[in-house]
């Protein structure tokens, strides 16, 4: 039978039709990069067993040092933190006009040896290395160690014959043995182990080469770091050695999209990966994966030398409740009291705030007078995520107290917020943005009511970075506030934007507000 040539294009067409399917399909049964598009970096990563862990950076937030928890690669959940408090000074403690923001803690190192877990990072507001060891990371407790100086993005690596290393620095790497109990380096073993480690990317270097971390694999030694040349990108930097006192050759590890600083992660079958992350914008610097191929004793990076779009791994089922999540703040008997997704601005003060005060609620209440809204006590924050998302509260203000400012924020050094002033007698919905170091109030609307509901829409898509606020008085009807706010990443802060629930007083102490819930969403259009 002689097929027409209709047929024949109509053929062709559901052949194309049913490819195109196909692939869409597979692709959507497949892992994406960005692994988490939200503000997770500097990331340490090990496997044990089957489960993979894996540290970060939160610099000025408390708890500190998020460890998170998966068995693909992929999606990931927080399963503890290594400190409650880093540490108890005017900075942490935004006392005296002081903070740390931008600072704190920051690269950490994830470690497992002989059936303990290890956890270190340095801080420039302390002065001090912090190294943390449990047996149980997700329901043992710490142990802690602190010693002088602070070590700059170090890396601790426990050798086969027992010695234990820990090699820092920028440009010029260094390295020294550790004390049998971790409690410093020992005199007389500090040496430089390679005096330009950015070398292979250039003589013309803006970032000098950090973020240390190294490995072991089939006996060699791989040391990666993190460069960045002038007029270049972000830049992936790999040296080896057969011995860990060198000699150590150089080479470019990868240089596409900005993506670096990480190391190398191998799973139970055999393939391997290395895990990187990428500056974009107002959202933060977000995790990736690239695969990775053994050749001559080198690890490849990449497809080719770039960044896939897509990996061979399972397909993200979304960051939500692993990283981020909604919360009504119902607690119930065996329930910590905040979910691990939270974390304060800086170190909170307890005796100021409950989930227990009114059932379902959580309670913020004033107990000193702040300036600024950068300067307040207990901001209640989690990540934004891209490419949108949206968070959304309601409000009680019946017992706000005259200079009270309550509310929802879209907290970084430019910052937006939308809430309720108490001002000369009333109360009024205002919306304030912080651009170019100055605060503005930039609309403000009479509310005759003690109950209020807000929200914030965040557009990270294509780095659009651009907020806008509204409020409701029925939860139904949303009016926007204010202007759109255009989200910077700044290095004052160094962190991706975060949400945030605030109080505070800049007349009277002891007023409160309860917060009814909160609720993050990755659909701009969110009406709830």
């Amino acid at each position: 039978m002689i097929m027409s040539v209709a047929m024949k294009n109509i053929y062709s067409f559901l052949v194309f039709i049913c490819v195109c399917s196909s692939n869409v399909f597979a692709q959507e049964n497949r892992a994406q990069n960005p692994i988490i598009f939200a503000d997770v970096p500097d990331l340490s990563m090990i496997r044990v067993g089957d489960n993979y862990y894996m540290s970060s950076t939160t610099m000025h937030m408390s708890p500190g040092v998020p460890i998170m928890k998966s068995n693909d690669l992929v999606n990931w959940h927080l399963i503890n933190y290594a400190y409650e408090t880093l540490g108890n000074n005017e900075e942490l403690n935004l006392e005296n006009g002081k903070n740390t923001y931008g600072r704190g803690s920051w690269a950490s190192c994830l470690r497992y040896h002989n059936n303990t877990f290890y956890v270190s990072t340095f801080s420039a507001t302390t002065g001090k290395t912090h190294i943390f060891t449990t047996k149980d990371l997700e329901n043992g407790s710490w142990n802690k160690i602190e010693f002088k100086p602070s070590y700059h993005d170090h890396t601790i690596f426990f050798d086969d014959n027992g010695t234990v290393y820990m090699i820092w620095g920028a440009g010029q790497l260094k390295i020294a043995e550790l004390k049998d109990d971790l409690s410093g380096v020992k005199n007389g073993t500090e040496r430089v182990l390679i005096e330009n480690a950015s070398a292979p990317a250039g003589d013309n270097i803006m970032l000098g080469a950090e973020g240390s971390q190294l490995f072991k694999v089939n006996g060699k030694y791989y040391l990666f770091n993190i460069t960045w040349p002038h007029d270049g990108m972000r830049t992936v930097i790999i040296h080896r050695a057969d011995d860990i006192t060198g000699p150590w050759e150089g080479r470019i590890g990868l240089q596409d999209l900005g993506v670096a600083q990480g190391g190398l992660i191998d799973t139970p079958d055999g393939r391997w990966f290395a895990y990187l992350f990428r500056d974009y914008g107002a959202v933060g610097r977000i995790p990736y994966l690239v695969p990775v191929k053994w050749e001559e004793g080198w690890p490849v990076l990449g497809e080719e030398g770039k960044v896939p779009e897509y990996l061979d791994l399972p397909a993200s089922e979304g960051l939500m409740p692993g990283i981020v999540a909604s919360d009504n703040f119902e607690r119930r008997k065996n329930d910590k009291a905040l979910p691990l997704v939270w974390q304060w601005n800086h170190n909170p003060d307890n005796s100021l705030w409950s989930v227990k005060e009114r059932k379902g609620y959580l309670r913020l209440k004033t107990g000193r007078i702040d300036t600024s809204f950068v300067q307040a006590k207990n901001t209640l924050t989690q990540r934004t995520i891209g490419p949108q998302s949206t968070g959304s509260t309601s409000l009680d203000v019946s017992n706000m107290k005259e200079g009270d400012f309550a509310g929802l924020c879209l907290l970084q050094k430019e910052f937006g917020l939308v809430g309720v002033k108490f001002e000369n007698g009333t109360k009024k919905i205002v919306m304030v943005s912080a651009v170019d170091h100055t605060s503005k109030e930039l609309e403000s609307v009479p509310l005759n009511q003690n109950h209020v509901y807000l929200k914030a829409e965040c557009n990270f898509k294509d780095k659009t970075d651009t907020a806008r606020f509204y409020y409701s008085l029925d939860r139904e009807k949303w009016t926007a506030i204010g202007s759109p706010l255009k989200m910077t990443y700044t290095l004052p802060h160094f962190m991706g934007y975060r949400f945030g629930l605030f109080n505070y007083a800049t007349k009277n102490v002891g007023g409160f507000v309860d917060f009814d819930y909160f609720l993050i969403s990755d659909n701009k259009l969110d009406k709830r």
